[in-house]
């Protein structure tokens, strides 16, 4: 492209450079080579609210994976898991599917991958954190309970209770004085993660994190799917001891560790399968069942209004519904798109707010 030229105040000629690609009369390119000239806009750095207001929670791969800060626990349930499963594929399979059917290690193989892949789903995932108040908002909830009319410059605490009225029932929404909200219905603050956490199941050692709204499908699974598995690897171990005729010593005391790790582990695992099954069944959660929120009777004044009626919808509610979206993933600030770095700036360039954005 060739400059144009133009005259300056003094009459004399100035070479004006264009852009790239633009009409010599529509775009003009300047360089702010005096510090005289337009100071450039800072640009805002971006941070998403879990960077801001994380809590005791610790997250990997730039916020996609959430876990608790406690996570010894977890590491000892993937161990026993993936070393029971190792031993009965490496030491009994071979056997009983020569000598029974080859289809117990594909079952076995089907169970062992659903059973991982809900664990680190349940674990892995965003458990429905709400995200925290930012002190403009905190300040703005303070001054709308405490009184916009006070004259009195004394601190006034924000009554803890709000009441909506949900299917014909008062529930109480309770206001939580670390994250400086109104907690919506269910939803509670975890105190081993710090977070307020929607629809709160509990809080959950043996998969590393808080069981909520966003991941209690995938616990219920792996607890499900896990009983399935211990009863599978415990009932063919004993099948292979009864068939063998000829055991060595290290797959005598292999088998004794399979035996142990089963059936020490399927009594509770069992157990906690038919605890949530009545759970989803009944549409309630660990924390009110524990706390006796709700009544089981329909006609008793604390009824529990979220459940549907009947166990069907109840389950179908609880393990088909959609997804709600991530809360913990917003970007906390707005944005600007402009580039301090550059030496060239277009005239005719508008610059313009870009809208909050949502990462599902």
């Amino acid at each position: 492209k060739t400059p144009s030229r133009q005259s300056d105040i003094s009459g004399h000629d100035v070479h004006m450079p264009l852009c790239p690609g633009a009409h010599p009369y529509n775009q003009i390119c300047t360089h702010n080579s005096s510090p005289m000239g337009t100071p450039h806009t800072k640009k805002k750095k971006i941070k998403r609210k879990w960077q801001v207001f994380q809590g005791r929670n610790k997250f990997y791969c730039n916020g996609r994976i959430m876990m608790a800060k406690q996570t010894g626990v977890f590491y000892l349930t993937m161990v026993l898991i993936l070393v029971t499963s190792g031993l009965f594929f490496a030491f009994d399979c071979p056997f009983l599917a020569s000598n029974l059917t080859p289809a117990i290690p594909a079952i076995g193989g089907v169970l062992f991958i659903f059973v991982m892949g809900m664990l680190l789903r349940a674990s892995f995932s965003d458990p429905g954190v709400l995200p925290r108040a930012t002190p403009e908002e905190a300040a703005d909830i303070e001054r709308q309970i405490g009184g916009m009319g006070s004259s009195t410059i004394s601190y006034r605490p924000p009554p803890r209770t709000r009441e909506v009225l949900i299917n014909g029932q008062t529930v109480k929404l309770k206001y939580c004085f670390t994250c400086k909200i109104f907690r919506p219905p269910r939803a509670s603050h975890c105190s081993l993660c710090d977070n307020c956490v929607e629809r709160f199941d509990h809080h959950c050692p043996w998969v590393g994190n808080c069981v909520g709204r966003r991941n209690y499908r995938f616990f219920y699974l792996f607890i499900l799917s896990l009983s399935f598995l211990t009863i599978f690897i415990f009932a063919f171990v004993i099948t292979h001891v009864i068939l063998s005729k000829s055991i060595s010593i290290f797959l005598d005391g292999c088998t004794v560790l399979e035996v142990v790790v089963c059936f020490f582990s399927v009594w509770s695992i069992v157990g906690l399968s038919g605890f949530h099954t009545y759970l989803i069944s009944s549409n309630q959660t660990t924390n009110e069942d524990i706390k006796g929120s709700w009544s089981s009777k329909r006609g008793k004044g604390n009824y529990n209004p979220y459940s549907y009626g009947n166990f069907i919808t109840n389950f179908c509610a609880a393990l088909c519904g959609p997804l709600p979206p991530r809360r913990f993933s917003q970007y906390f600030d707005f944005f600007a798109p402009s580039d301090s770095r550059s030496s060239n700036n277009c005239i005719s360039a508008k610059y313009c707010p870009v809208q909050i954005l949502l990462i599902y």
